[in-house]
This record gives C-alpha cells, sequence and structure tokens, in this order.
C-alpha cells in the first residue's frame, strides 16, 4: 500500500497501523460540525461587503448572495485542508488529518476537489455516502476511494 521499500526490506508508515483509524468517524462529523461553524462565522463579513455592493450597484450585487457561501468554504478549504499541517481547524482539534496513500501531501485543489466531491456525493446519495465507511477499509468515505486519501488521527 503505502509501506516504503528500502534496501528490499518493507519499512511500514503511520499509515500501515490500524490505531490510527480508532474512532477517525466520530472525530469527522465532529471536525465537520467545528468547520462549518467557522464557515458560517466567516461569511457574516462578506456578507455585509455584499450588502452594501448591492446597495451602491442598484441590487446588482446582491446575486452575489447564491455563491457566498460555497466560495467562502471553498476559500477556507483550500488554505486550511490544503496547507502543510493537511487539516482544518475543526481536523486539528479532533486530532486528525487528511493524507494520501502515494504520500504525497495535499495541494489546495486536491483538498477543494475532496470537499466538492463530498458536497456532490451527498447531494446525490444523501447521508449513504458516510455507510461507505462502514466497510471500507480504513474507514474510507466515497470521496476518499475516488482520490486515493485517508483520514487518520496526528496523535497516532
Amino acid at each position: 500500500m503505502n509501506a516504503r521499500v528500502l534496501d528490499g526490506e518493507i519499512i511500514p508508515t503511520r499509515l500501515d497501523d490500524v490505531r490510527a483509524y480508532d474512532g477517525v468517524r466520530t472525530r469527522r462529523i465532529l471536525a465537520f460540525v467545528i468547520d462549518y461553524i467557522i464557515v458560517a462565522l466567516l461569511t457574516i463579513p462578506f456578507a455585509i461587503l455584499v450588502f452594501f455592493l448591492g446597495i451602491l450597484t442598484l441590487g446588482l450585487g446582491w446575486m452575489l448572495f447564491g455563491a457566498l457561501v460555497p466560495a467562502v468554504a471553498i476559500l477556507y478549504i483550500w488554505n486550511t485542508l490544503g496547507s502543510a499541517a493537511q487539516a482544518t481547524t475543526g481536523m486539528k482539534l479532533m486530532g486528525i488529518r487528511l493524507d494520501r496513500l502515494d504520500g504525497r501531501p495535499i495541494d489546495g485543489l486536491t483538498a477543494v476537489v475532496h470537499s466538492v466531491l463530498f458536497w456532490a456525493g451527498n447531494v446525490i446519495l444523501s447521508p449513504l455516502v458516510l455507510l461507505v465507511t462502514l466497510f471500507a477499509d480504513r474507514k474510507r468515505t466515497l470521496h476518499d476511494l475516488l482520490l486515493g486519501t485517508v483520514v487518520s488521527r496526528t496523535d497516532r
């Protein structure tokens, strides 16, 4: 899987340890709630700006309200999950991070695609997306399987 080979000897990584996935599903759900409270709070100042922009443009600027929350969420995901920590603020508080199985770091684009696939999967399949974690290895969700990523604990 993601074990390294050094001089013909397989060296397991932290992601090969099953303890790295204990309680990940619950921690992911709690991290999601924390992150979207943060996104909601970050949206408030931008909503105020869009409100005044709408007044200045005689109502045309108010059309930005439809894209406001997704835009703030994407910027938040890009800057947190796509950072060197590979975790959003909620994920850091819950002690989890997103890793790629090939060992490369998560970049901003992969982080955004991960989030967009999560939302698209929820729109199409509703909460059935989360049922995949009951049967998949390493408690991976559908979008994790598609992108070759896994969420693991940082303390193990």
